[in-house]
C-alpha cells in the first residue's frame, strides 16, 4: 500500500507490456488489488485506459456472491499478483476464468520465489511470465525461505474426463451436501435444487433423474444416497425418504414420516433395514432416528430426540449396533433391531457429521461443534479418549491402519495415533475443512474450501499431489478403483470427474 512502491510497480509494468495493448488486467484478492488499482489509474495518465477484475478466494456468504468481481470484456488478459511460489493461486485464477470461456495471456509478479525454469509449464499452457525481481537479486540467505518455497510448482497430477453442473445451486449453504455413490455404470449424488441424478460415469451424460416435492429453504437434497440391490435411497428436505429403481429412477416407495430430512441413510442387508436421522418442525418434537424396512418403506422403531437430527447413522454389522448424533450435542447408540437405547454421551457442541465403528479397538469416533474428536467405548460409551481442535468439526474420521485422520474447520488435517492419542502431524491448508478425509490405494485424499482436492501421503502429511476446482468442496472425494476414476462434487453442485496424468 506504499504509494511510491505502486507508483514504481506500475510503471514497470507499462514498459513490460505497453506493446501489448490492448489488454485487461486482473488478480486474486486480496494482495492484486492495490496493484491493479495502481495499474489501472496508470493507464488513465497514459490515455490508454485499461479494465480491471478481481477473483475472489471463495463466494461471500452473502451478497451477489460473485466469484469475480467486476467485468471482463474480449481483451487479451494480464493477471498481476506480489509472488508466485508453487503457483496455486494462478491455475485457481485460470480455471475461474475457463469457467466462463476467457484465457490467461501473460501473469506479472515483482517477485518470483524461483527460478524461470521452475514454471516450464506455464509455456506448455501459452502463458508468459514476466516478473520484476528472483530472491537472488535481494542478496538474501535461501534458509529464510525454505519453508514458505514449496518442494514443487504447478504439481496438479490430474487431468479432468468431464464436468457437470446441476443448475441452481444454493450458494447459501456452505455445509457437506449429498455426497455421490457408484454403482458399476452410474454414479447417483442429490442436489440443492431437489433433482436426484444418475449419471453415466463414462461421459457424465444423464441416464435419469428425479424430482422431489416441495423443498424449504432452498435446500433440496443434502442426504447423500445408499444403494441395496437394485435401489438406491436418499431423503430430501421435502421430508420424505424416497426408494428409487437404480436403473430406471421409477419410485418404489416413499417414507413420509419426517417434515425435513437431511441426514443419510444407512443399511443394514442383515436386518434388511435402514436407519436415518428425521427432522421435525414442531416446537417440542424436533429430531429422531427411525429404522425403515428395505422393501416397504415401512417404519420399524422410532426415537424421537429433543433437536434437530443432521447427523448420519452408523451401523455396526458385528455388533448389530447404530449410533447417531444429534444438534443436542449427545452421541446415541442403539441396538439395530429393536431401537432400544443402550447408552448415550454429552459433548458440549452439536454433532453434525457422522460417527465410525472402529471395531479393532472398540472405539466410536466422531466430531462434535465443541471443536473435539471423541473416541468412546462401544459397548459402555465411556470416553476413552478426546482430541481437541481449534475450531467446529463438520470431517468424519478416518480409521486406516492404528490412525485416526480427522479434519477441522481450523483448517488443518490432523493424524492421530489411535493407541496413545497424540498427534503424527498436522496438514494445513488456505480453505477450511468442511469434506471428510478417505483412502485410496494407500493414498490419503480430501479436498478444501479453498477449492483443492489434495493427495496426501498418509503416513507423514506431504501433500503429494493436488486438482484446482474454482468451488469449495465440502464432501468428501469419491473413487472407482476399477477405471481408477475420482469424483469430486463441489457444494454449487458441480461434479468433476478427473483421472491422473
Amino acid at each position: 500500500m506504499d504509494p511510491e512502491g505502486l507508483d514504481l510497480i506500475s510503471e514497470a509494468f507499462w514498459d513490460i507490456f505497453e506493446k501489448e495493448y490492448p489488454f485487461q488486467v486482473g488478480g486474486v484478492e486480496i494482495a492484486s488489488v492495490p496493484l491493479i488499482s495502481a495499474i489501472i489509474l496508470k493507464s488513465q495518465q497514459r490515455g490508454k485506459p485499461v479494465n480491471g477484475f478481481v477473483v475472489r478466494k471463495s463466494r461471500k456468504y452473502h451478497g451477489l456472491q460473485n466469484l469475480i468481481e467486476g467485468n471482463i470484456n474480449e481483451h487479451k488478459i494480464i493477471l498481476v499478483d506480489d509472488i508466485i511460489n508453487s503457483g496455486g493461486t494462478l491455475i485457481y485464477q485460470m480455471k475461474a476464468l475457463e469457467a466462463i470461456g476467457k484465457k490467461v495471456h501473460s501473469f506479472f509478479v515483482p517477485v518470483n520465489y524461483r527460478g524461470q525454469e521452475s514454471y516450464d509449464k506455464l509455456k506448455d499452457m501459452g502463458i508468459e511470465l514476466k516478473y520484476l525481481f528472483s530472491l537472488d537479486d535481494f542478496n538474501i540467505d535461501k534458509k529464510i525461505f525454505e519453508k514458505k518455497i514449496k518442494k514443487d510448482a504447478l504439481k496438479e497430477n490430474f487431468q479432468l474426463i468431464w464436468h457437470f453442473a446441476s443448475p441452481d445451486p444454493n450458494y447459501f449453504n456452505v455445509v457437506p451436501k449429498s455426497t455421490p455413490i457408484l454403482d458399476e455404470e452410474k454414479i447417483f449424488f442429490g442436489s440443492d435444487s431437489g433433482y436426484f441424478w444418475a449419471l453415466n460415469q463414462k461421459d457424465g451424460s444423464i441416464a435419469w433423474k428425479f424430482k422431489v416435492g416441495n423443498i424449504p429453504f432452498r435446500k433440496g437434497i443434502l442426504s447423500s444416497p445408499a444403494i441395496h440391490k437394485d435401489l438406491v435411497y436418499f431423503g430430501s428436505y421435502d421430508g420424505n425418504l424416497y426408494a428409487l429403481d437404480k436403473n430406471s429412477g421409477r419410485l418404489r416407495w416413499k417414507n413420509l414420516d419426517a417434515d425435513y430430512i437431511g441426514s443419510s441413510p444407512v443399511i443394514s442387508p442383515k436386518l434388511k433395514m435402514l436407519f436415518v436421522g428425521l427432522e421435525f418442525g414442531l416446537f417440542n418434537r424436533k429430531g429422531g432416528i427411525t429404522a425403515l424396512d428395505l422393501q416397504s418403506g415401512k417404519r420399524i422403531w422410532h426415537y424421537e430426540m429433543k433437536n434437530f437430527v443432521h447427523c448420519s447413522p452408523a451401523y455396526c454389522p458385528e455388533k448389530e449396533l447404530v449410533a447417531t448424533g444429534c444438534n443436542d450435542g449427545y452421541a446415541y447408540m442403539f441396538n439395530a433391531k429393536n431401537g432400544n437405547l443402550k447408552w448415550k454421551f454429552k459433548t458440549e457442541g452439536a454433532i453434525k457429521s457422522s460417527l465410525v465403528f472402529d471395531i479393532k479397538n472398540n472405539l466410536l469416533l466422531f466430531g462434535s461443534f465443541d471443536k473435539s474428536m471423541y473416541a468412546l467405548d462401544i459397548d459402555s460409551g465411556e470416553i476413552k479418549g478426546q482430541f481437541k481442535t481449534g475450531d467446529l468439526i463438520y470431517s468424519i474420521p478416518k480409521v486406516y491402519g492404528n490412525n485416526a485422520y480427522l479434519a477441522s474447520t481450523d483448517k488443518n488435517l490432523y493424524c492421530v495415533d489411535l493407541k496413545n492419542g497424540e498427534l503424527k502431524w498436522k496438514f494445513e491448508s488456505t480453505g477450511r475443512f468442511f469434506s471428510s478425509p478417505e483412502i485410496y490405494d494407500e493414498k490419503l485424499y480430501i479436498g478444501s474450501n479453498n477449492g483443492k482436492m489434495f493427495e496426501i501421503d498418509p503416513e507423514n502429511g506431504e501433500c503429494l499431489s493436488y486438482y484446482q476446482v474454482t468451488e469449495r468442496i465440502t464432501n468428501k472425494i469419491i473413487y472407482n478403483s476399477k477405471t481408477k476414476r475420482f469424483f469430486i462434487l463441489t457444494f454449487a453442485n458441480e461434479l468433476y470427474c478427473i483421472s491422473k496424468k
